[in-house]
C-alpha cells in the first residue's frame, strides 16, 4: 500500500527546518566534488569517441568533418553526420603534421600515446608535504612526551587519573589520626549514596571541600579514602599539571576534566596542590602576571559557578598553603568548606602506628605508646617511614621482630640524621663535643618543666652535628609561659656554657643553638609581649597572610621607631644573657656530675635514660 505524500507538508517542513544546526563535515564536500569530477568525466565520454589520429586523418580527406578544435595534445572535430554508435564528435591524440604526413604514406594506423601525470605531479608537491610535516609531528610528539604534555591531539585532554572503588583500595577503616576531618566527610558520603533522604529538609552538599594541612598530614589519602567509602569513581589530578607552555590548555584541560566527572556522576574530583593553579592573582604587583594560570584560573571558577551539586558531584581539594589561594576560589559558593587535617596528638598516633604496624612483624617489647609519645610533631608520614626504617633495621641485624630499640634508632636517624661512622674527631673535639652535649643534658635535667633526657651521643650525625641529644616530650604542649621558654633557652645554652666553664673557650659547635635561642627570645618579645619595659604590644606579625588584603602582605613586620628597635635588640640581648647565667651557674654547682658524665661519654659514646639517671642520682637544681 502506498503512502500518499502531501506536497504542502514537505514545503512546511522545508522552511521550518533549522540548517544552520547541521553539522557538514568538510569530507562530505571533498566526496562531492570528487563525484561531481567522475559524473563530468562519464558524460564526455559518452558524447565524444577517441579514435586514432590516422582515422582522424581520414575522415578530413574523407570530407566528414564539420570543424576542429585544436588543443596542446588533442585535437576534436565535429562530425557533419553521426556515426553507427550515434557520436557527433571524435577526438584524437594530436601528433606532428612531418610526422603524419611520413607515416601516411605506408597506409599503417597510428595515433599518440598521451601519458597521465597528474598523479605524478600530486606527489612532487604533496609527498614532500607530508614527509617534512612527518617529521616535524615525530619531533614534537618526542618533545612532548619528555615535556610530560602527552601526544599533540591530547594537549587539551585532562590528565585526571581515574579510580573506581576497588582501585583506590582506601576506606576510613585505612585513615587514622584524622577523627574530626573523617567526621566532616562522612556527610559526603551519605549524600553520594542517598542524595534524595539527605535533600529532604532542603539542605545541599556543599560545592567544594577544600583539605587544609602540612604536608604529610594525610590529605590525598583522605580524599581517596572518601572515593573507596563512597564507592563512585574517583578522578585525582594535580594542580600543576593544568598549565602548560601553549595558552588556553589550562583552560580546556578544566572544561575536560569537570565534562569527564559529569558523564561518570556521582563522582569525586580532586585537585591536589591546588595552590599551584589557584594563587591569589594580583598577589605581587611588581612581579606581573602569569597569564596561563589565571586563565586557568577564570575558567575553574566558572566552573565552580556553574557546578550543581545535586548532579552527584564532589569537588575536593587540597594544599598546605591556604593563605596564598584566591580570595575568588574560597568564597561561599566556591569552596564552601575548609577541613583542617592537622598533625596528629599522641592519641592519633597511636591509632596511625596501629594501622601501619599491621604489615610488620612487632617483638614483645614494642610499645606502641612509648613510641606515640617519642614521637611528638611527626605527621602520618613520618611514621609510616618510622615504621619502615624500623623494619629495614630489624632486617639488617638478622631479627625475627622489630623491638623498641629499631624504633629508637629510626627515630633518630629521622631527626638527627645517618650515623657518619667514618667522620672520625680527634680526642680533643671529642672531649668539647662531650661536655658540650652534657652542659644541655644536665640544665635540661636541673630546671623544672623541661622535657625529660632520652639520649646523649657523641656520634656524628647528618651533615653537620657532631653530637645531640634527645628530649622525650611527656605530653602535648599548645601553650607556654614566660618561665618555660626562658627555661628553653637556657637549655639550648648549656652547651655553650659547659665549653666556657671547662675550657675557657669558645668554639663554632653551637651555631644552632645560639639561631634557636636567638629565635625564641625575639619571639617573646616581639610577638608574645613577655617584656615589661616594652609593654604588651606586638612588634612583629604572627603569620603573612595574602588573604586580608591580596598583594598588600607585610614583608619586613609592622613600622617601628630606631628607638623601639634598640629597646628590642637589648631586650633580646638581656634575655639571652640571663638564661646563659642561670645555665653556667647550674653547670658550676654540678661541676663533678658533669665531668663524671662527660667521662663516660667519652668513653661509652651513647648514654641512654636509664644511664643519665644513675649517673645524676646528686644532681643539684
Amino acid at each position: 500500500m502506498n503512502k500518499k505524500i502531501d506536497p504542502e507538508n514537505w514545503k512546511e517542513k522545508w522552511k521550518k527546518y533549522d540548517w544552520s544546526k547541521r553539522d557538514l563535515n568538510i569530507g562530505y564536500w571533498i566526496v562531492a566534488f570528487i563525484l561531481l569530477l567522475m559524473i563530468q568525466d562519464w558524460w564526455a565520454a559518452t558524447q565524444v569517441e577517441v579514435v586514432p589520429y590516422s582515422e582522424f586523418e581520414q575522415a578530413l580527406e574523407q570530407g566528414r568533418i564539420a570543424d576542429v578544435l585544436i588543443g596542446d595534445k588533442v585535437i576534436t572535430g565535429r562530425l557533419k553526420q553521426k556515426d553507427a554508435s550515434g557520436k557527433s564528435t571524435i577526438a584524437a591524440a594530436r601528433v606532428e603534421p612531418d610526422l603524419a604526413e611520413r607515416l601516411s604514406r605506408f597506409n599503417v594506423p597510428y595515433a599518440r600515446v598521451v601519458e597521465s601525470t597528474w598523479l605524478r605531479d600530486l606527489l612532487s608537491w604533496v609527498l614532500p608535504t607530508v614527509i617534512f610535516f612527518g617529521v616535524w609531528f615525530f619531533l614534537f610528539r618526542k618533545f612532548a612526551e619528555k615535556q610530560g604534555m602527552g601526544g599533540f591531539m591530547t594537549i587539551g585532554k585532562s590528565r585526571a587519573r581515574v579510580y573506581v572503588e576497588a582501585e583506590t583500595g582506601v576506606t576510613f577503616d585505612d585513615v587514622a589520626g584524622v577523627d574530626e576531618a573523617k567526621e566532616e566527610l562522612k556527610e559526603i558520603v551519605d549524600f553520594l549514596k542517598n542524595p534524595k533522604e539527605y535533600g529532604r529538609l532542603g539542605a545541599r552538599v556543599p560545592r567544594g571541600i577544600l583539605l587544609v594541612g602540612p604536608p604529610g598530614t594525610g590529605k590525598t589519602l583522605l580524599a581517596k579514602a572518601l572515593a573507596g567509602q563512597a564507592g563512585v569513581p574517583f578522578f585525582s589530578i594535580s594542580g600543576a599539571e593544568f598549565v602548560e607552555m601553549f595558552v588556553g590548555v589550562g583552560a580546556a584541560r578544566v572544561r575536560d576534566l569537570f565534562e569527564q566527572a559529569r558523564a561518570k556522576a556521582p563522582a569525586i574530583i580532586f585537585i591536589d596542590e591546588i595552590d599551584a593553579l589557584g594563587r591569589a592573582r594580583g598577589a605581587f604587583p611588581g612581579v606581573g602576571g602569569h597569564d596561563e594560570r589565571e586563565q586557568t584560573l577564570n575558567q575553574l571558577l566558572a566552573e565552580l559557578d556553574g557546578f550543581d551539586p545535586s548532579t552527584g558531584l564532589v569537588l575536593l581539594a587540597a594544599t598546605n598553603r591556604p593563605e596564598i589561594l584566591d580570595p575568588a576560589l574560597l568564597r561561599a559558593g566556591r569552596f564552601d568548606r575548609q577541613v583542617l587535617v592537622d598533625r596528629p596528638d599522641k592519641t592519633g598516633r597511636l591509632a596511625i602506628l596501629k594501622v601501619h604496624v599491621k604489615k610488620v612483624k612487632l617483638a614483645q617489647d614494642a610499645d606502641l605508646e612509648q613510641i606515640a609519645s617519642l614521637t611528638t610533631g611527626f605527621s602520618g608520614a613520618d611514621l609510616a617511614n618510622l615504621v619502615n626504617e624500623a623494619a629495614v633495621l630489624a632486617t639488617r641485624r638478622k631479627a625475627a621482630a622489630i623491638n623498641l630499640d629499631d624504633f629508637t634508632r629510626a627515630i633518630e636517624r629521622i631527626v638527627a640524621g645517618l650515623e657518619k661512622k667514618n667522620r672520625i674527631l680527634n680526642q680533643e673535639e671529642r672531649k668539647v663535643v662531650a661536655y658540650h652535649e652534657m652542659g644541655h643534658a644536665l640544665v635540661a635535667l636541673s630546671l623544672p618543666g623541661t622535657d625529660p633526657v632520652h639520649k646523649v651521643s657523641i656520634i656524628p650525625r647528618g651533615i653537620g652535628a657532631l653530637g645531640y641529644t634527645i628530649q622525650r616530650p611527656t605530653e602535648d604542649r599548645y601553650l607556654m609561659t614566660r618561665e618555660e621558654l626562658e627555661n628553653k633557652i637556657a637549655v639550648l645554652l648549656g652547651g655553650r656554657a659547659a665549653e666556657k666553664l671547662v675550657f675557657q673557650r669558645l668554639s663554632t659547635g653551637a651555631a644552632d643553638d645560639l639561631a634557636k635561642a636567638t629565635d625564641i627570645a625575639r619571639d617573646m618579645i616581639t610577638r608574645y609581649g613577655m617584656d615589661e619595659n616594652l609593654g604588651y604590644v606586638a612588634y612583629e606579625p604572627q603569620q603573612q597572610r595574602f588573604l586580608d588584603v591580596p598583594g598588600l602582605a607585610q614583608q619586613g613586620g609592622f613600622r617601628i621607631s630606631e628607638s623601639t628597635a634598640q629597646q628590642i635588640d637589648e631586650a633580646i640581648r638581656a634575655t639571652i644573657s640571663r638564661s646563659f647565667e642561670r645555665a653556667y651557674g647550674l653547670l658550676q654547682r654540678n661541676r663533678a656530675v658533669l665531668e663524671r658524665c662527660a667521662q663516660t661519654l667519652l668513653t661509652r659514646e651513647t648514654l641512654d635514660e636509664t644511664a643519665i639517671r644513675e649517673l645524676t642520682q646528686d644532681l643539684q637544681s
